[in-house]
């Protein structure tokens, strides 16, 4: 019970259960500069239990940007459900690499190769964490990403991605087929002139391609999620992959959401510009139901979802779909 949400309990949720949450969980990477940390948080009983791979942003914060933040998402997603995967991503403050490392500051190509090293590893994971040993369903697997993480989550989804400082680095994919569905939180839209100058001079990697993102996406974006240090769009920036992916199904505006979208990357956090419970509660329960839809767990999740947001907080946020 969260006293706090008002409005947003007009959007039901199955009811939720006890988590356990395993950390450190850490997987060799030869290569990599240093192993692969990871936070795993599941569900206390049931089986054939759907995986998220949740991907952090970058952020000012010094902890919240590894496997260590989230915790609004990853306690809510576990408590209904779903097995939540958290690694620690090479451009982390707390243990990532540091300027001398092939890729900062952002490491786009590190942070996919952390990725298919998860799913490469599942049964190792399995058998690394007795409690969940034959309890995952390695079919029912979503990516879920914010911010500089939904460049990250948008690639495994088939995005390209195009290095204007890098001739070599042009219009490169890395799709994952065994990520079944994804969702992108404020996530980096189109790059080239909508670009500031510092951006387009300095963050040469963030020129996506959404043309080949393919795989079943919701995008969120807060309708105030205005950073003139980007882009000289404003909110409508992170906007662009539900406009221009061919996967991104529905879009879910929140209503004077900012960065934070409510308050997803932690509990009272200074990553979170835009605090709101009921905001938050709208961000976890509809990406919840379309993660329920889109693999097939609950066919009627996300469209009784949409419509209790409706009927019951609309002044809260939109949703927005492609005809057909």
């Amino acid at each position: 019970m969260n006293d706090l949400v008002t409005k947003a309990r007009a959007i039901s949720t199955p009811a939720p259960q006890a988590t356990l949450t395993i950390n450190p969980v850490t997987l060799p990477a030869p290569g990599r500069g240093r192993p692969l940390e990871l936070r795993i948080t599941a569900p206390l009983s049931g089986d054939s239990l759907p995986i998220i791979l949740l991907s952090h942003g970058h952020g000012p914060s010094l902890y919240i940007p590894s496997k260590d933040g989230y915790g609004p998402l990853v306690d809510f997603y576990a408590a209904h459900g779903f097995v939540v995967i958290q690694p620690t991503h090479a451009n982390s403050k707390v243990a990532g690499l540091g300027p001398d490392a092939s890729g900062y500051p952002f490491f786009w190509q590190s942070r996919l190769d952390d990725m298919t090293l998860i799913l490469d590893n599942l049964p190792t994971i399995e058998q690394a964490v007795p409690l969940l040993s034959g309890r995952l369903d390695h079919t029912r697997i979503a990516a879920v990403g914010h911010s500089l993480g939904g460049q990250t989550v948008g690639m495994l989804l088939g995005a390209g991605l195009t290095d204007t400082a890098d001739p070599a680095i042009t219009r490169v994919r890395r799709p994952e087929p065994r990520i079944k569905a994804g969702v992108l939180l404020a996530a980096p839209g189109l790059g080239g002139d909508s670009l500031s100058d510092y951006a387009r001079q300095n963050y040469t990697t963030l020129n996506p391609d959404f043309s080949t993102l393919t795989t079943r996406t919701l995008v969120v974006a807060g309708d105030a999620d205005d950073n003139p240090h980007l882009t000289p769009r404003g909110a409508d920036w992170h906007v662009d992959p539900y406009r221009h992916a061919p996967g991104a199904e529905a879009l879910l505006t929140l209503f004077g959401g900012k960065h934070g979208l409510g308050g997803i990357a932690g509990y009272d956090a200074k990553e979170t510009d835009d605090e709101d419970p009921d905001r938050l509660a709208v961000t976890q329960r509809l990406t919840l139901a379309w993660l329920r839809t889109a693999l097939d767990i609950d066919a009627e999740s996300w469209p009784t979802a949409v419509s209790a947001l409706a009927a019951g907080a609309g002044d809260l946020a939109r949703v927005n779909h492609k005809s057909a």
